[in-house]
């Protein structure tokens, strides 16, 4: 019975170790974060670089050798239980790096730093050769697409100055047009002033003549009543009559009034028998000249 006790106590030794050993593991790797979190808050952040992988391989486990049940021992010999020796811990295997064709750099652990900050390894930047064909290509375009904006710049240009020519052309026609309207005009005007001088010119002129014209057939009337006058004698002084004598066409008397007496009745008598004498009277051949003898006034003195 005692035999059996030594050896159930003999194979649970070494768990209760192996669970001290790992309690004292994970006690060492907490103080070691915790010493490492402070001093990663009071240093900036080193930077480093890794090789990333895909996927971690499967760490390889050292098969674990079955313990050999201990042989029954004799009672006549006390069982001195083994030593049992702590069970080392696993190393983990490095798993082999895959095949690069870039040799891997070496990581450099921070010094103090609990988070590490993976950044992915750069990539070789390929050096970009340019297309000399392209460069030339787009230049010509670029220098094709100015001269055609310069062209259509001097077009726009040269079309506004063609405007420009042209209602600057129209304003000086339009001038001229109303300049010579204006002279057309002067001219009209100058034309009719001459026009209206020379009609009353010549109203002026035939006024004139028809007033000759007048003056001289009434002068002729009078003088032939004078010459038909028997003047009394020894009138003194110098009498005037006059009488109004209404014609007709051709000359012929119609009527003989005393207008005005001279005072002596043998020279009014006088007078008026040389009027009635004197008929047909003389008159203009113009008949418009009429009227200014239908009714005339006949001055005579006595002596002239």
């Amino acid at each position: 019975m005692s035999i059996n006790v030594l050896h159930f106590h003999s194979y649970s030794e070494p768990k209760k170790f192996l669970s001290g050993a790992l309690a004292l593991l994970m006690h060492i790797m907490f103080i070691a974060m915790m010493v490492f979190g402070l001093s990663w808050k009071n240093q900036p952040p080193e930077g480093m670089i890794v090789d990333l992988w895909s996927e971690l391989p499967k760490p390889v486990q050292e098969p674990v050798a079955s313990r050999e049940p201990s042989k029954a021992i004799p009672p006549s010999e006390p069982l001195k239980p083994k030593p049992i020796e702590p069970p080392q811990p696993e190393v983990p295997i490095k798993p082999e790096p895959r095949k690069q064709t870039t040799s891997p750099k070496e990581i450099t652990p921070p010094n103090k730093k609990p988070d590490i900050e993976l950044k992915q390894k750069p990539e070789p930047i390929k050096e970009i050769k340019p297309n000399l064909e392209d460069l030339k290509k787009k230049e010509i375009e670029e220098r094709l697409k100015k001269i055609e904006k310069q062209k259509k710049e001097q077009e726009q240009k040269q079309e506004l100055e063609k405007k420009q020519a042209l209602e600057k052309q129209k304003e000086i026609e339009k001038q001229k047009e109303l300049a010579a309207q204006k002279q057309k005009e002067q001219e009209a005007k100058a034309r009719r002033d001459a026009e209206a001088r020379h009609a009353a010119a010549q109203q002026v002129a035939a006024r004139n003549q028809i007033a000759g014209e007048i003056a001289k057939y009434k002068a002729m009337i009078l003088a032939k009543i004078r010459s038909r006058i028997v003047m009394p004698p020894d009138l003194p002084g110098n009498p005037v009559v006059e009488f109004k004598v209404t014609l007709l066409p051709g000359g012929d008397i119609l009527d003989v009034k005393l207008s005005k007496s001279s005072g002596y009745s043998a020279f009014d008598s006088a007078v008026e028998r040389a009027i009635f004498l004197s008929k047909p009277l003389p008159l203009p051949p113009d008949p418009a000249l009429f009227n200014e003898f239908r009714n005339l006034n006949i001055t005579v003195h006595y002596r002239e």
